[in-house]
């Protein structure tokens, strides 16, 4: 088993459940059209789920489209027909329990890479590791994803020793190449040489968190104590696509499965230092569906009041 898949000890109040600054690149990305030149699975599968209409859940007998956004299953598809995903971080999503879940993203998330991603419903809060974690949350004090390693060494190589009675350092060098080497043995996991590479170059990176709530809804939730002394991380200034955009905010607050394609697209290039190819895309699959169905809806719906003008 790999480092990055060492059991999750939750917080003692919680119930052990799973639920279901700019540069001149960052401005040639704003200027782009959004969602275009992504490398995605066919959308045929989903199109022909449409014209089948909504499902109903087994489990919980709602009516829905593609997937169950409530027991976190898919519906009118199966795994076989659409794509499956490996991060090279594991994921937990920190949902606040007023938002809604059919007006989530997070859900894409867990379905299309389901072994690497967990929803955890407030007040529930995974007991992290500090100097292992990072909380992708904006404010005073957050790094970018280029000085976020390099953060989480200093904070390692400030507790000089740990519970072991050895300095912090040699305990977690020899736990990164014992990681790694399990991290070789793993299905789909490429070369030992490969993987021994990826996980020294993301080490001491385990988990990354996002919140997932309205903007409104984050401070319960980012001033938890539980979260406190995390590793804060910024992600560069990109505009939002969402079409339930919220009143009153800029288009770069992003709907929470923008900023985890965002975050892990950033870390494949500076973290794991390779030239991005697209590996992450898919998990936009669902989310580029949507909104292309969503901005057709519009524009029939323009078109037919032009219309009915010039009558």
């Amino acid at each position: 088993m790999s480092s990055l898949d060492q059991h999750q000890h939750l917080h003692p109040s919680c119930p052990d459940k799973t639920t279901v600054s700019s540069d001149s690149s960052d401005t040639r990305e704003l200027a782009k059209e959004p969602l275009q030149g992504l490398k995605l699975a066919s959308h045929a599968v989903l199109e022909k789920a449409k014209e089948r209409g909504r499902s109903i859940c087994s489990k919980c007998g709602g009516s829905r489209m593609f997937f169950c956004y409530t027991c976190c299953s898919l519906l009118g598809v199966s795994h076989q027909e659409i794509p499956m995903i490996k991060l090279p971080v594991k994921i937990d999503i920190i949902k606040h329990p007023n938002e809604t879940d059919g007006k989530s993203t997070a859900i894409h998330a867990k379905i299309l890479a389901p072994s690497d991603v967990n929803i955890y419903t407030y007040p529930c809060i995974p007991d992290y590791e500090k100097n292992k974690v990072v909380l992708v949350f904006p404010g005073p004090g957050a790094v970018s994803v280029l000085d976020m390693i390099q953060c989480l060494h200093d904070m390692t190589d400030s507790r000089s020793h740990g519970p072991s009675g050895e300095p912090c350092i040699k305990r977690l060098k020899r736990e990164e190449v014992t990681g790694a080497t399990d991290t070789a043995d793993s299905p789909g996991s490429g070369t030992s040489d490969e993987s021994k590479g990826l996980e020294s170059r993301a080490y001491p990176l385990q988990r990354v968190v996002f919140i997932d709530s309205t903007w409104n809804q984050t401070n319960k939730i980012s001033t938890d104590e539980r979260l406190q002394g995390i590793l804060r991380v910024e992600l560069k200034t990109r505009k939002t696509c969402f079409w339930r955009s919220q009143r009153g905010k800029p288009d770069t607050y992003l709907a929470t499965i923008e900023a985890i394609y965002y975050f892990l697209k950033d870390f494949h290039k500076h973290c794991l230092a390779q030239e991005y190819n697209g590996e992450y895309d898919n998990l936009l699959f669902f989310y580029s569906y949507l909104h292309s169905v969503v901005n057709k809806s519009k524009q029939e719906k323009k078109d037919q009041l032009e219309n009915e003008k010039a009558v």
